[in-house]
């Protein structure tokens, strides 16, 4: 499955230790711990942050909805701009598309509704765009099947990344174009792609990311070596706890022919 999507981008501050220990919790797939930490505080922006980890674990968890939708609808309160308003419009957009595509309850266009609502909502050069429009890709691929209206919303996602210096998103934009580009027989852009999502995974220390861009890189490199990356993604899916709960079928080596 290559639909694995972030909830919010932002990797730890060097200045707010919150924030540090929000990401070091997060990075690890301790996502409730590191809503948790996150209570305290008051306003849009952390009502927004806590719903986007919360949506996050559902993703990668396939449990807690109704935690995330009970974070969300408190998110959508107290949302005081249309920054704010726009940001819960994405999160719900989210949470709606990842319940569609884990087969929970098909909430496509509710998905979609919320990300158009976000798109009207954020300004052109805020820095929620590009998480928008990475979202928009994920739709486009994975529930209206439209690899180039994919693609061209990942490359103005990877643009905006690039723009606004958010690492952990480019290693998302830089996974899903190489993913489209494996599937077109693009192999060396596809190698690229997988090869750079990867390492900006293990520079940022975002280890609940790193088994599955080991298995996407697996997908595109040639024995034994496609192996090997495919038994260290498997070692940290068993660290984890199995997490992501979907990558368990990549890893999972097919049956011998009878």
């Amino acid at each position: 499955m290559a639909h694995t999507a972030m909830s919010g981008t932002g990797t730890h501050s060097g200045i707010d230790p919150l924030q540090t220990a929000v990401w070091r919790l997060r990075s690890r797939g301790c996502w409730t711990d590191a809503a948790a930490l996150l209570a305290t505080r008051e306003g849009a922006d952390a009502a927004v942050q806590r719903t986007s980890l919360l949506v996050e674990r559902c993703l990668f968890t396939g449990d807690g909805w109704d935690e995330a939708e009970d974070s969300l609808r408190t998110a959508e309160a107290v949302a005081d701009n249309d920054e704010a308003r726009g940001a819960a419009a994405c999160e719900r957009g989210q949470l709606a598309y990842s319940s569609t595509v884990l087969g929970v309850r098909d909430r496509a266009d509710e998905a979609r509704t919320a990300l158009g609502r976000a798109a009207a909502l954020l300004a052109p050069g805020s820095a929620g765009r590009p998480l928008l429009d990475f979202r928009r890709g994920l739709i486009a691929e994975h529930l209206a099947d439209s690899p180039q209206a994919a693609r061209a919303a990942y490359r103005r996602a990877h643009a905006g990344a690039t723009a606004h210096d958010d690492p952990l998103l480019l290693s998302f934009t830089w996974r899903h174009l190489a993913g489209i580009a494996l599937r077109e027989g693009e192999l060396a852009e596809a190698r690229h792609g997988f090869t750079e999502s990867l390492r900006l995974r293990e520079e940022l220390g975002f280890l609940v990311g790193t088994a599955p861009a080991l298995a996407a890189l697996a997908d595109a490199e040639p024995e034994p070596e496609a192996s090997r990356l495919r038994a260290e993604a498997t070692r940290l899916f068993r660290l984890l706890g199995g997490v992501p709960a979907w990558l368990a079928a990549q890893l999972t080596p097919p049956a011998p022919a009878a």
